[in-house]
Formats: C-alpha cells, sequence, structure tokens
C-alpha cells in the first residue's frame, strides 16, 4: 500500500521517531500510563520495521491546515493476515466527530484496492459506536463476534474489496 496518502483536509504519512511524544499522549488517552519515550520510539521502528517488510502500515494523520497530528489509521495484521488485514484507526478525543475518522480510513481503503487484496476486516470492541458508525460508511458489514479473557466481545466487521 502507499505510505503517504492525501485527503481534502489530512496528510496520512509513515511514522517518523520525532513522532513518538504526541503518541504518547494518545496512547494516555486510553486509560492506561503513558509510555516513556524512549519505549514509543521503539514501537515506531518497529512500525517502520514491519511496513517494509509487510507492504502495510498504520499511517499518522495530520490536519493539513492546522499541522497537528491528530491520530493515525491503516492496514494491519491484528487479529488477521496479510492477505486480508484489518483497518485501524485511533484519533485524540478532540479530533472526533469532524468526520476525519471517516476520511482517513476511506484514503486506506482506496490504498487498500489497489493492492488487489479481495476483503478487509476490522475488529471493534463492541461498545464503540462511533467505529461502527465509520466502518458502515465504508461498506463493512458485522460477521460474527468473539470474546476476549475478560469477557469484552469484539465484533468483527468485513468488506469485499
Amino acid at each position: 500500500m502507499a505510505f503517504q496518502l492525501k485527503t481534502e483536509r489530512l496528510d496520512l504519512n509513515m511514522w517518523e521517531e520525532s513522532d513518538a511524544d504526541w503518541l504518547r499522549h494518545l496512547i494516555r488517552e486510553r486509560g492506561v500510563d503513558m509510555p516513556t519515550l524512549e519505549a514509543t520510539r521503539s514501537l515506531i521502528i518497529d512500525m517502520r520495521k514491519k511496513a517494509l517488510e509487510n507492504g502495510i502500515s498504520l499511517l499518522t494523520i495530520r490536519r493539513r491546515d492546522e499541522g497537528d497530528f491528530i491520530g493515525y489509521c491503516g492496514l494491519i495484521i491484528g487479529r488477521t493476515t496479510l492477505e486480508e488485514p484489518e483497518i485501524a484507526y485511533e484519533l485524540f478525543r478532540s479530533a472526533h466527530g469532524k468526520g476525519y475518522a471517516t476520511e482517513a480510513a476511506s484514503a486506506v481503503l482506496d490504498a487498500a484496492i489497489a493492492t488487489k487484496r479481495s476483503r478487509l476486516w476490522s475488529t471493534v470492541g463492541a461498545w464503540n459506536a462511533a467505529s461502527f458508525r465509520v466502518l458502515e460508511k465504508l461498506g463493512f458489514e458485522r460477521q460474527h463476534s468473539t470474546w476476549k479473557e475478560n469477557g469484552e466481545e469484539i465484533v468483527w466487521n468485513k468488506r469485499e474489496l
């Protein structure tokens, strides 16, 4: 997939080590401890390495006019396979409700189609209504559920390409 995508309002790009600080803050918004700067840089280095090996990656999302980072979106292996990867996205809460996730995910969907894959997946916690709205706009359909060890329901969504 292309590692640089543009939309009307957004630039999606490959990770740089300098992205570590804002990524740490995004992770903290999940309600977990903020990772160290060193651990986050290592994560980014590993993501870049895997992107070159696999040809897919999460990409940073930056608002073009403001120049600020608002999250990430891209393709991952996650719970699936390289042949049928998952689309994944996460945005800062301050960027929610403005259509950015749908806009970024649409660009990633187009990039996935260009790779000639036949199917994409997305696995989403049953509680995440906003992500289901994004996936519905992109043409994903709910397929089945699985459960984590803690009892959380994970809904599998599929999109034929």
